[in-house]
């Protein structure tokens, strides 16, 4: 399956709008993580369906590859956009926005595109602003057939020091790092910051 196609935006809505999910506040954890970043106006790449725009501060945008997962999202009352809209839109614009989100997205795609992804959003920043990069450890990356890299902290510390960006936190959340080979929603944290 491809994380372009209807039937991942439709696999994903129903993984997210279980029972048991909408009675119990299980983002509450993740949300607070996120809100703590201090993004500002953020630009959320792999948005999907909008559950982390609805933390992020005014103003923030999502940009998804898949035109479901962006309906679904604009549904909830987000602004998200396809790439290639995004890209031709007034928003794709360099230093546009206070921070950049890419969570749970590298970890579906090969090393060098990862790369060229964050090279293509990265100049949407404005120097001083955050970036922040989140992906699963190994129960959750084991849980999604279409996870191709195991992108570990290291990996992501990498990724941001090769487009020069300052490394400025690395961590696993929300327990300690031994807890991703057993809790699939353990994650690798990594934040940096664009140059000034």
């Amino acid at each position: 399956m491809s994380t372009d196609t209807p039937d991942y935006a439709e696999r994903l809505r129903r993984k997210q709008t279980v029972w048991w999910k909408r009675l119990l506040p299980v983002q509450a954890p993740y949300h607070w993580n996120l809100r703590r970043q201090d993004l500002g106006r953020t630009l959320d790449v792999g948005c999907g369906l909008g559950r982390n725009l609805g933390v992020l501060p005014a103003g923030s945008v999502g940009v998804d590859h898949n035109a479901e997962m962006v309906a679904l999202a604009r549904s909830m009352g987000h602004e998200a956009y396809t790439v290639g809209d995004f890209m031709k839109g007034p928003l794709a614009r360099p230093g546009a926005f206070d921070g950049l989100l890419v969570a749970h997205v590298v970890e579906h795609m090969e090393r060098e595109q990862a790369l060229q992804l964050l090279r293509d959003y990265v100049p949407f920043v404005r120097p001083g602003g955050r970036v922040f990069l989140v992906c699963p450890q190994e129960r959750g990356f084991a849980s999604d057939p279409t996870h191709v890299w195991f992108a570990q902290a290291s990996d992501l510390a990498e990724l941001v020091g090769t487009l020069g960006l300052d490394l400025q936190r690395s961590f696993s959340f929300p327990f300690p790092r031994k807890a991703g080979k057993l809790f699939i929603y353990n994650e690798f944290c990594v934040t940096a910051q664009i140059p000034v």
